[in-house]
C-alpha cells in the first residue's frame, strides 16, 4: 500500500537511518511532546493491542518484554488489567527517561534491530507497538521475539499498514508459519491513528517450541 500523504502528517515517516529516528525522538520526547502528540492525535494502538493480548492471557504474573516501549503507553494499559511484571526497552533514552516511575521493572535502551542480549526462552511474552514503521525496526526482530519468548507465549504487536509488504513484513511473517515457530491467534487492521488516517496490521502470534 502505498505511503498516502502521511509524510507530511507524521514527520517521522520521512526518516531513513537509524540515527535520524533517534535524533527525531530524542527531540520529540522533550518536555512531553510526544505524549501530548499521542493523546491529540488520538493514538490507540497500546490500548488496541493490550485490548487482543489480555482476552488470551489470564496469568497476570507472567513476564513481558515490551519492545519500543517509548514513554512506557503500552505498560500503563498493561497496568490497568493488573498486569505488573513487565520490562520495557527502546532506542531513545529521551523516551525511557519519560516513562512514569515504577511502572517498569526494567528499562534498557537497545536497538530492535541487532540481537537482543537476552537468554532463549526467556519472556511469557512480547508486545511491541508502534515500532514496526517507516525507517525504524526491520522484519528480523520477529526472529529474535520468537527465541526469547518460551513455548506457548504469546507475541502481539502492530506493523503501519505502509510498510507491511514494502519492508517483507508479510514474507517474514508467513515463513515463521511455516517453519512452524509460531501459529496465528489473530491477525487484522486497527485503526491506529485513525485522525491521521494511519492505520496498522494487528497480529498476535502463539510461539511453538
Amino acid at each position: 500500500m502505498a505511503q498516502k500523504d502521511i509524510g507530511n502528517k507524521i514527520p517521522i515517516y520521512k526518516l531513513k537511518t537509524t540515527d535520524e529516528v533517534m535524533e527525531f525522538y530524542d527531540d520529540w520526547g522533550d518536555k512531553d511532546k510526544y505524549n501530548k502528540d499521542m493523546i491529540d492525535w488520538d493514538y490507540t494502538g497500546p490500548k488496541e493491542t493490550v485490548n487482543t493480548f489480555k482476552k488470551y492471557t489470564e496469568n497476570k504474573d507472567i513476564l513481558i518484554f515490551d519492545a519500543g516501549c517509548g514513554t512506557g503507553l503500552v505498560g500503563k494499559e498493561l497496568k490497568k488489567f493488573g498486569y505488573n511484571n513487565f520490562h520495557g526497552a527502546d532506542l531513545s533514552q529521551t523516551l525511557l527517561d519519560s516513562v512514569p516511575k515504577n511502572l517498569y521493572k526494567k528499562l534498557n535502551r537497545i536497538d530492535l534491530n541487532q540481537s537482543i542480549k537476552v537468554d532463549d526462552s526467556f519472556y511469557d511474552a512480547v508486545t511491541c507497538v508502534g515500532t514496526f514503521t517507516y525507517a525504524h525496526v526491520k522484519p528480523n526482530a520477529l526472529d529474535e521475539f520468537v527465541r526469547i519468548t518460551k513455548n506457548k507465549g504469546l507475541i502481539c504487536f502492530t506493523i503501519n499498514e505502509g510498510i507491511h509488504q514494502e519492508y517483507g513484513f508479510d514474507k517474514k511473517i508467513d515463513e515463521l508459519e511455516k517453519k512452524n515457530k509460531w501459529k496465528k491467534i489473530e491477525f487484522f487492521k486497527s485503526e491506529y491513528i485513525a485522525s491521521k488516517d494511519v492505520n496498522a496490521w494487528l497480529g498476535l502470534f502463539e510461539v511453538i517450541k
